[in-house]
């Protein structure tokens, strides 16, 4: 017949960690009345305790297998804690282990919840000798094989995760309720736990967060040339003024609200405008950032360049104009060395110059032919007495 035991009023699932916060944790008495054992968890604490002495600790439990033996129902020794355990007091568990009949040990961490369901196993089989041997597997050589199952877990659920999960909007509850039927979340909950689970919902969910936000900013960059090209075209406007100086002038041009907007709380990418994607108007604290100050920086820059391009077309049309070497129909291959200087080709590719040359070189055409026409007309009586 089983042994019966009865502890009126003994709490279930306690652990020292609880003492004195007991009010803090879920509450499970023991049922009523004597209970029905078949075998016994012989467990050992081996990590270094406070204020506890571990060779009273080996006494005690030595005394209380005398008394479990009596029983003659199974026992097997579990050593707990063994993710915090102390290697002298693994050693001397698995010695006195060894001086009692061989009793079959178990190394377990509840926190890692490694070898927990090798324990319940081993006495089961001891049990029911129906059942299969559990093989014994050392604590780290099990650690090693359940942080191998759970990185493969853990890989497998974030695909699904990543499949099923399109929009950092996406909600945590109507998420799992999705994956509930999908072998990927039930083998990582299984092994991990919901509340891990989640959290790497929530991670996905934050890359997806930070992918979505570096889009829009990127996007918002690309569009603030355009916005400053339209907005502020003059180089004479702005060539002294600071970012933030040119911040002030921008909100008073008659066309900002078609490129800006000035939302009411900051930073933007913390706003609703954020999800806005219909709405591709730069938000006006962008210009804040140093990524901004860069392309205000440029754009100065640019319209520096071009004033400076333009200058350059104008010195060389009146390089043109003023030569005396420039005469109509002369190559640009004979002229080029005596109009172009080097200041020339810091600024304009040469086919820019070509290009002007081509139509300097047709108005001076244009007009020899003016010229030489009117030269024909003045001697036009001249032409008339040499035919008769």
């Amino acid at each position: 017949a089983a042994t019966k035991l009865a502890s009126a009023e003994k709490l279930m699932y306690f652990c020292t960690d609880q003492l004195g916060l007991e009010q803090d944790f879920e509450q499970k008495q023991m049922p009523e009345g004597k209970l029905l054992v078949d075998g016994f968890l012989l467990c050992v604490d081996v990590s270094r305790g406070m204020n506890r002495n571990f060779d009273e600790q080996l006494k005690f439990v030595s005394n209380l297998y005398n008394q479990l033996a009596k029983t003659k129902k199974p026992v097997v020794v579990v050593l707990t804690k063994c993710d915090e355990g102390v290697e002298r007091y693994i050693r001397d568990a698995h010695a006195f282990a060894l001086g009692k009949k061989n009793l079959q040990v178990v190394e377990t961490s509840a926190r890692s919840n490694v070898n927990v369901d090798l324990a319940f196993g081993t006495l089961v089989q001891l049990i029911d000798k129906s059942r299969g041997k559990a093989k014994i597997i050392p604590y780290f050589e099990a650690l090693k094989q359940q942080s191998q199952q759970i990185a493969a877990a853990k890989d497998k659920y974030e695909w699904l995760v990543g499949r099923i999960v399109k929009s950092h909007n996406e909600p945590w509850a109507g998420v799992s309720r999705k994956m509930q039927s999908a072998p990927e979340y039930q083998d990582y909950v299984y092994l991990e736990g919901t509340p891990k689970a989640k959290k790497l919902f929530l991670q996905h969910i934050q890359r997806l967060k930070h992918e979505h936000v570096e889009r829009r900013r990127r996007a918002f960059l690309a569009a603030l040339p355009q916005a400053l090209d339209a907005l502020l075209p003059e180089l004479d406007e702005i060539e002294q003024l600071s970012c933030a100086r040119a911040r002030k002038l921008l909100e008073a041009k008659a066309d900002f609200a078609k490129w800006f907007v000035v939302l009411d709380e900051t930073p933007w990418e913390a706003t609703r405008h954020v999800d806005a994607v219909d709405d591709e108007r730069v938000p006006f604290d962008v210009l804040e950032t140093p990524a901004a100050e860069q392309l205000y920086e440029a754009h100065r820059e640019k319209l520096r360049a071009e004033r400076k391009r333009a200058e350059v077309r104008r010195a060389f049309r009146e390089n043109l104009e003023t030569s005396p070497f420039i005469t109509p129909g002369k190559p640009w291959e004979e002229a080029r060395s005596f109009i172009m200087s080097e200041d020339f080709y810091l600024w304009l590719d040469e086919a820019v110059y070509v290009d002007i040359y081509g139509k300097h070189q047709k108005q001076l055409i244009e007009k020899a032919k003016e010229e030489f026409q009117e030269l024909l007309l003045e001697y036009s009586e001249l032409f008339y007495e040499l035919e008769l």
